[in-house]
C-alpha cells in the first residue's frame, strides 16, 4: 500500500512539473527567421556557454557610434562539432557575420554565418565535414544579464 501511494505521489509531481520543465526552454519565435541581417565590426566578447552561446559583435555605426549586436547560436558542444572553437573568435577579431534579426528591432540576432577578415568562414550549423546543417535546436536564449547586448524581456 505505501509503495502505491509512493508511486502515485510521483507520478502526480511529474504530470505537474512537466510543462514547467518545456516552459522554461525558450522558443525561436524572437527572430525573423525570413529575414537576414549582416554587419561588419569587432569581437568584443564570445559567450562559449550552455544552453546557448553569444558572439558579441562591436559595429560602427555610419555616424561614428558605436552598436554591440549579440549574435546567437548553440552551446559549445553543437559548435564544437561545427568545427567553432572559442579561439577562433578572440576579443578584436574583424568579421562579417549575417543573422535572423530580432522581431522588436534590438541588435541582436540567430547567428547563420561569420566570415573572419581572413576569409574563414564559420556557420554553427553546419557539421564539419558534412554540408548538411545540424538540427537549429532552439534560437530563443538570451545572453546573459551582464551582456549589453542582451535582448531585453
Amino acid at each position: 500500500m505505501i509503495g502505491i501511494t509512493r508511486a502515485s505521489l510521483l507520478m502526480v509531481a511529474l504530470l505537474v512539473l512537466a510543462p514547467l520543465v518545456v516552459e522554461a526552454h525558450h522558443a525561436a519565435s524572437m527572430f525573423e527567421a525570413e529575414k537576414e541581417v549582416t554587419v561588419t565590426g569587432v569581437v568584443k566578447e564570445f559567450q562559449y556557454t550552455n544552453p546557448h552561446s553569444w558572439l558579441l559583435v562591436d559595429v560602427t555605426n555610419k555616424d561614428g557610434s558605436m552598436t554591440t549586436w549579440g549574435f546567437e547560436a548553440e552551446g559549445p558542444s553543437t559548435l564544437m562539432r561545427a568545427g567553432i572553437r572559442k579561439s577562433d573568435f578572440a576579443t578584436g577579431t574583424k568579421l562579417t557575420i549575417t543573422g535572423h534579426p530580432m522581431k522588436n528591432g534590438q541588435p541582436a540576432a540567430s547567428w547563420i554565418k561569420a566570415v573572419r577578415a581572413d576569409g574563414v568562414e564559420f556557420n554553427p550549423r553546419l557539421r564539419t565535414g558534412n554540408p548538411t546543417p545540424a538540427p537549429a535546436g532552439n534560437d530563443g536564449a538570451v545572453p546573459s544579464a551582464s551582456s549589453s547586448a542582451a535582448p531585453a524581456r
